[in-house]
This record gives C-alpha cells, structure tokens and sequence, in this order.
C-alpha cells in the first residue's frame, strides 16, 4: 500500500478485541479478496490471461450442466486453459449473446442455474436501467455480490479516498427517502465496506431532483466527494461553486466526454475518476490511479472483449464493440454478451499494472452520427468544441445533440434564459461546423434535459431507423 494511501480501520468481529481487528466471516472473505487483489494487479499480462482462461473453464462446465439455456449451445468441453491459442479458438466460436436473446430465455427462466455449487448464497434480482428503451432483468449469487464489493474497495483504494470522510451522491433511488430537501443519509458508505471498515457519512439526493435544488443541497452537505452521472457533474460545476471540503469527483452511470472531465475540473479544481460498469455484469474496468486517461478492465471479475467487424480482438488503437463475461456468477451466466457499447484498446499502461487498457469508452453504437451519404462516426466533442457551445449560448447548463432525421439535427441547450435569436443562429452555425454543413438544425431551449427512468442522460441521441 502505498504511503500517501489514507488510513484504513478494520471492524472487529470479535468480543473483547479491538487491534488488530479480528473481522466476521463475510468480512474475512472480503479481505481475502483484497489481499489477492493487491497482487494479482501487478501480474503480468499472460498470467492474467492464464488465471482467467482457468475460472471461464470453471464457470462454462456449470453453464452447460445446470442452465438449460446453455445446455445445447456450448462446447461439450473447452481445451486446456493452459493451451492459450486453442482455448481462445473455441471460445471465440461460442455464439454471442444478444440482449434478445436475454429477454426471450428469461420469460421462460432458461437463463437461471437449476442449482448453485455450495456457498455461493442466495439468488438477487436486479433490472438494467433500459438506457435502449429495453431493461433486462438480471440475477446475481451473494458470492457475486461480494466480489462486486471487493472491486469497489479497490476503486477506493486506488484512489485514495480517505473512507472517514463524507461522500455525497446524486443517482436513481427507488424508494423515495433520498428527495430534496434533506434527501436520505447514513452511517456508512454502503454495504461494501459496512461491518469491515470504518467510514463517514453517505449523503444522497435523488436524481431526479432539478439542478437548482441540487446545488442548494450539495452546498449544504459539503461533502468531501461527490459521485454522480457526468452530464449532472457538469451542470452542477457549470453554476455551483466548489464545495469548501470536496476532495474528488467519481463519475459512473454514463460516458464520460474528454470535454466533460476537463470542465468539470477547470471548474472545480479536484481529480475526476471515471467508472466503467453495468448493472448486469457489474465492474468492467476502473480508472487508473496513476495515468487517468487509462482504464483498466477488472480482469479478475470479468473478461471484456474488444471485437472488430469480422470477430477478431481489437489491437492497441482500434475501436470495436464491447462482450462481458461475468467470471462469478454462476446464477444467470452472460456468456460474451453484447453490451451495446463500443471502446478503444489502449497499450500496456505505464504503471506496470498487467490488466488489459481501454482508452475510450465511447457508448452506446445505436447513438453513432449517422452520416446523409452512408456511413457513421462518433459525435465526440473536444474542450475546443464545447467552449464554442458556451460561446454561443451563454452560461450554458446542460446540452443534447439528437439527430432526428439521416439530414436533421437537433440542439436541446440548458440555460438561465431563453436564447435570443442571435443565440439560436449562432448555436446552429456552431452545430453545422461541427457536425456537417449538409444538416438542417433546429435549436431548442429546455429547463432541464430528459433523462431514462434511472435518471441517465445522453449527450448525442440517434432517431434514425437502422433502416434509413
């Protein structure tokens, strides 16, 4: 552990000590987990690959014995994960899986196990957010859980958070106690570290909560971190001053723009730590501590592909489309699911850590810019490309780019005040220059930008059919 990492106090279990901390058994198994993750981190890259190929074995020969959706569609038995060009052979002739294939074998409960191996605890149900308007009911062990919570130790760890202090969030809450104006607050960030380690305060305040209101709640919590969607960070720095005790900001829930982190942290003036995760298949990858334009896949909890076109693995620099592969969760195996998502591979990283680099996170590939003469890009902004927008619609809040038709774009711009006619053209001639002289561009000034039903919101939406 490094010594500029805070200190950490353990929790102890047992009557009558209490140093060093003798943990529960929940928490031990957590330690464990930690220890192991503390070194596995620095292994080189085969050996992670090895140990990985290992536990995929291990969870392919349950799939295909206890889920009647794998029965037929898996290999009788993979080569020795030890023979890496034959292991990865057959498994790249594993059929992909597809969201629709998730909801069709749900309905009839082919995607749950028969049964679970000893220990790994009850079945948790949980649902995606539907960000494409298609939730998916996932189904996770408690053994799952716990590894989820051993990556969310590193997260903290790797960062340095000091768990004593105050950490605020604005995020989806279900069941009401988190609205404004006190929201809801705990002892305690959370059941990943309850009970094993000593930390402060949770604050946490709707997301549906508007912006104005979370301003006025984030100044009066004072939180020493602050975690939250990115579009919701950069409103909030775009009109709030910073926080007197905030240390760090943590974005999760969306993709993170280049031009996002950079104003959120002109604004502000702390770090800004990117987390890459679903709900279904929990973390897949986390900042690195060291180099923040590198995340870092969690290869000890989840295999992540970075496919081109043709099914081959993306070399360092090409952008292909992401598969996850949940190592643990022998409840509702996801055998290379296709998330939706698209990401850049990057080189090994400076920090000498062996866990596999992405350098982008680009999205959702259904909200690609679809271009009129055929074809599609990635409709990313640069810091230059968003201090044109603010040029032109001032003390800019919030924005949205929806392409309505294969010719039309849409501006949807957050602001103090309505825009003046000369601020319309100017956001038009600024989307024109961005995008493409040959779309037609409307502009559209809203309170607040929509957002799904777990409060997600998109910078660039794409309407067209697949079909136009």
């Amino acid at each position: 552990m490094r010594s500029d990492t805070p200190p950490i106090d353990v929790v102890s279990a047992m009557p009558g000590i209490a140093w060093p901390a003798l943990p529960a058994g929940p928490g031990a198994a957590l330690l464990a987990l930690l220890f192991q993750l503390q070194g596995t981190q620095w292994w080189p890259a085969e050996r992670i690959a090895r140990a990985q190929r290992r536990q995929l074995a291990a969870l392919l020969a349950h799939a295909r014995a206890q889920v009647p959706f794998y029965a037929s569609r898996l290999p009788a038995a993979l080569p020795d994960p030890d023979d890496a060009e034959a292991f990865e052979a057959a498994w790249r002739a594993i059929p992909v899986l597809t969201r629709d294939e998730i909801q069709a074998a749900d309905a009839s409960e082919a995607m749950l196990a028969d049964h679970l191996p000893p220990g790994h605890g009850e079945f948790r149900e949980v649902f995606t957010s539907g960000s494409t308007g298609r939730p998916v009911r996932a189904v996770r062990s408690q053994v799952w859980e716990l590894v989820w919570s051993a990556f969310t130790l590193r997260d903290h760890l790797w960062h340095r958070r000091d768990l004593t202090g105050r950490m605020a969030v604005i995020r989806e809450s279900g069941h009401g106690k988190a609205a404004y104006p006190e929201g809801d607050s705990q002892q305690g960030w959370g059941f990943s570290s309850a009970g094993l380690f000593e930390s402060g305060r949770l604050v946490s305040l709707n997301v549906t909560t508007p912006p104005d209101l979370q301003a006025e709640w984030l100044a009066r919590q004072d939180p020493d971190y602050l975690l939250s969607h990115p579009t919701i960070l950069l409103a909030l720095a775009a009109q709030a001053p910073r926080p007197a005790r905030l240390r760090q900001v943590i974005c999760i829930a969306e993709t993170l723009r280049p031009a996002a982190r950079t104003a959120i942290q002109a604004a502000w003036g702390v770090p800004v730590v990117d987390i890459y995760s679903t709900r279904e298949a929990g973390y897949l990858a986390l900042q690195c501590p060291d180099h923040p334009g590198h995340h870092h896949i969690q290869s000890e909890g989840v295999r992540v592909e970075v496919l081109r076109d043709d099914g081959a693995p993306c070399a360092p620099g090409e952008t292909g489309r992401v598969l996850v592969t949940p190592l643990h969760n022998l409840a509702m195996p996801l055998v290379r699911y296709d998330i939706g998502d698209a990401a850049e591979v990057g080189p090994p990283c400076p920090c000498g850590r062996g866990l596999p680099v992405i350098t982008r996170i680009l999205g959702r590939r259904q909200n690609m810019l679809r271009l009129p003469g055929g074809g599609r890009r990635w409709p990313l902004l640069s810091s230059g490309d968003l201090a044109g927008l603010v040029a032109a619609v001032p003390g800019l809040r919030q924005y949205r780019i929806v392409q309505t038709a294969l010719e039309a774009l849409r501006v949807e711009v957050v602001a103090p005040a309505p825009l003046t006619e000369g601020e319309v053209a100017a956001t038009a001639a600024w989307a024109r220059a961005k995008f493409g002289e040959g779309f037609a561009v409307s502009v559209r000034h809203l309170a607040d930008l929509p957002r799904s039903a777990a409060g997600k919101a998109e910078d660039f939406v794409c309407e067209v059919p697949e079909d136009a």
